[in-house]
């Protein structure tokens, strides 16, 4: 049985080396379609376009799906330039609610231990077992009650997961105080417009459900064991989602090789696809077949 180390052992040289090349142009032109999206449905919510209360959740979608683009900021490879990938990825941690020093190191970690009970931190919140439990999950409630604990956490210098280096922690608490202080200011702007609510808070937590959806089928179900080509999935979808997602759902892809950028994926993916053991035929059929195995 093939597993990812030996996939990368047979790998051609020439093959890794032209894979990972990492590239400011791709990552600028992807950036600036997704965030230009952004800016264009934003500027028809401020404007109070007609029917414009239906464009909340397509921002929030937009907005919720930063998350993609700072996970790859975590790995440094969206961008030629790592000081790029980092700003970046601050960002998007921003906007989230999720602190980019500190989820760089639980990604990592992540990485290091995927699918393995105790060892991998996304284990820590077990995935929900019941279709209660996946309602309340896909809502997004838990992923908010849980980055602000995190945030109070950290501020208070009380955040010492196992994951986390000590000399690390000083770098995330400046961070999230400094985030922090950025959310006061944001919240006494609404003091005098509520243009940040509309633009901002409402559609983040409207498109948080989607983004949960999406991160389910990542590993969900998927055997909690440490060959990447059974504890990962790789989602087929369409291209859209594939864009939102800066091609993560090509995702066993990514674990098998997390150095290969997010615009050459697709390439990796045409190299390891006879080799592909967990997939999906799209979110929605993964979602039902989720559902359907809990009752």
């Amino acid at each position: 049985m093939t597993d990812h180390k030996s996939f990368l052992a047979r790998l051609p040289a020439a093959t890794r080396t032209d894979l990972t090349e990492r590239s400011d142009r791709a990552g600028l032109w992807h950036l600036a379609g997704h965030g230009g999206l952004i800016l264009l449905t934003g500027a028809a919510i401020a404007a109070k376009l007609p029917f414009w209360p239906l464009l909340l959740p397509v921002q929030g979608i937009l907005l919720a799906f930063l998350f993609t683009l700072e996970h790859e900021c975590t790995h440094r490879t969206p961008f030629a330039s790592d000081r790029l990938s980092d700003w970046v990825g601050r960002v998007c941690g921003l906007v989230l609610i999720l602190p980019f020093e500190w989820f760089r190191s639980f990604h990592l970690a992540h990485h290091r231990f995927t699918n393995l009970p105790g060892e991998d931190p996304e284990l820590d919140a077990p995935k929900p077992e019941t279709a209660a439990e996946w309602a309340l999950h896909v809502s997004g409630l838990p992923y908010w009650w849980s980055a602000l604990k995190l945030m109070a956490r950290l501020c208070m210098g009380r955040e010492e997961a196992r994951y986390l280096a000590p000399r690390a922690l000083p770098r995330m608490r400046r961070e999230a105080r400094v985030m922090v202080a950025l959310y006061a200011l944001a919240g006494a702007s609404l003091l005098a417009s509520p243009l940040l609510l509309w633009l901002w808070i409402l559609p983040v937590l409207l498109g948080q459900p989607f983004l949960r959806l999406y991160l389910l089928a990542e590993h969900g179900d998927c055997a909690f064991v440490a060959n990447m080509f059974e504890n990962t999935r790789t989602t087929f979808t369409n291209r859209l989602v594939r864009f939102l997602a800066w091609n993560m759902p090509y995702h066993v892809e990514h674990h098998v090789f997390p150095a290969v950028p997010f615009h050459r994926l697709p390439d990796l993916h045409r190299e390891m696809q006879d080799e592909l053991k967990v997939t999906a035929d799209g979110y929605a059929a993964f979602s039902r077949d989720y559902l359907a195995r809990r009752r």
